[in-house]
Formats: C-alpha cells, structure tokens, sequence
C-alpha cells in the first residue's frame, strides 16, 4: 500500500448506486460521495424527489442521475442495475439504505407488516448486494455498505418489532457478506445511526417528551443532523478503509455507550 494521504479517500472515477436516497440519510451520503469525486446514482420511488435531489448535486457541479425503482421488486432492480452497467460499465460502491418503519403496539401488528418490513430492510438488500457482487467480482474490487441501526442488535424499543429485527438480521448479513466476499476484494460494512432528524422519523422529531428524551439520553445531547452520516459513508466506501470488513460503524452520539 502507498503512504497514507487524504487522496485515499477520494472516490473519483468510481460508481456509486445508492438506495433509498432521494432524503434524509441515503440522500447526505449521495451528496458527499458525490464531491469527492464519485458519479452517484440515486434510488427511491419518488421520482420528484429524486429529480429535485439529482438537480441539488448536478447543479454544484458534480456528477449525479436518478433511478427511480422499488428495491422491494426484484425484477425492476436487477433491470436497473443492468442498464447501469450497460452505461457505466461497472458498479464499484453499493450502499443498501432504503427503509420503511411501522409503529403500533405488538398485538396490533398484523403478520404482513411484518413481512413488508423485513422484505424492504433485509430481502431487498440482500437480492440487491447479491446482484451488485456479481459485477464487482468480475472487477476484483468492490464496496457494499449497509445502513443498519442501533435498533435491533443493540437497543430496543416498543412498537417496532418489525424493524429492530430487520435491522439486526442486516447486521448479521453484513458479516456474513464480509467474510465471504473479503477474500475476493469486496469489503462488507455497515452504518448503525442513531436518532437523526430525518423524514422517517418525523413523529418523533415532532413529539417534544421524545426530544428532550432524546437530548437527554444522547451524551452529545442532540439529535443527529442527516449531514453527520455523511463522513462515514465515505470513509467506508473509499481506499482509507480497505482493511475494514465486517464492521459496523455506530454513528449514534454516544447514545449506545451511555448508561
């Protein structure tokens, strides 16, 4: 390996297909991946959101397209992908963000919400890491990163069972992945987020006993700003990281280490 310098995590020349971001988290780590050189491509199924976010980044002068596709139907992302490759010739960073949340008590849930929630956080990604691995294989070089969640395989709370599983199952994948693919020059990591203020969370974000929970629960006393993802996605994604496999990063404030 060459002597460290910032160039290592420059992410020029390289592809970038992200999920789940035309807002919030998936759309920050777009616009970062972005100007630091990677062309990123944008997933969601809004596909006004996606053009309005497309526009933000093309019109800072860096490089960006939409891809408007629903990561839950198979056939469509396998297409998507395919015509990614058809034009870029290659898919060099993954980033599996997409995610939906369902909030009732247990005994409310019925069982095809549960379904609905796994097969958007975990199936999906999976089909997806699986169809986007074929590629990078061929390259010899590749990045797959997840967003998990403190919810699941650290912490829990009421009225999401459905997503703290999913979540902690995508922690489980991202090493599985990691361990298989390591050796063939793809790393598999995750990001686990915290509370940010993102349009996911929105009730909660509107409910002041749950913000000042949050401020007081949080050792940096505040919720996250979408922005504060950003570094970790490209650090994950980038040459600054290519001894790190099967990690999962906690960008929570602290809230996971705190008593």
């Amino acid at each position: 390996m060459a002597p460290f310098s910032l160039a290592s995590f420059s992410l020029a020349g390289r592809v970038a297909l992200l999920t789940g971001a035309s807002r919030g988290l998936g759309r920050s780590m777009a616009e970062a991946m972005a100007r630091v050189g990677a062309h990123v491509i944008l997933n969601g199924r809004d596909e006004a959101a996606l053009a309005e976010a497309v526009g933000a980044i093309t019109e800072a002068g860096f490089s960006a397209e939409a891809a408007a596709f629903d990561v839950t139907d198979e056939a469509a992302a396998q297409a998507a992908i395919a015509d990614i490759l058809a034009r870029h010739g290659r898919i060099d960073i993954f980033v599996g963000n997409a995610g939906i949340q369902h909030r009732k008590p247990l005994v409310e849930w019925e069982t095809a919400d549960f379904t609905r929630i796994l097969t958007t956080h975990l199936t999906s990604h999976f089909a997806l890491a699986r169809d986007v691995a074929r590629p990078m294989l061929a390259q010899g070089k590749g990045r797959i990163i997840f967003t998990t969640s403190i919810m699941g395989p650290r912490v829990a709370r009421p009225t999401v069972p459905g997503y703290a599983a999913a979540k902690g199952a995508l922690d489980a994948l991202t090493r599985a992945l990691a361990v298989e693919l390591g050796p063939k020059g793809i790393t598999v990591n995750a990001i686990a987020p915290g509370f940010f203020g993102t349009e996911l969370n929105s009730a909660l974000v509107a409910n002041p006993e749950f913000t000042a929970w949050i401020s007081g629960r949080t050792p940096v006393g505040r919720w996250g700003d979408p922005g504060e993802i950003a570094g970790a996605a490209v650090f994950l994604a980038s040459d600054a990281a290519s001894y790190v496999n099967g990690h999962v990063l906690y960008v929570d404030g602290g809230l996971t280490v705190a008593m």
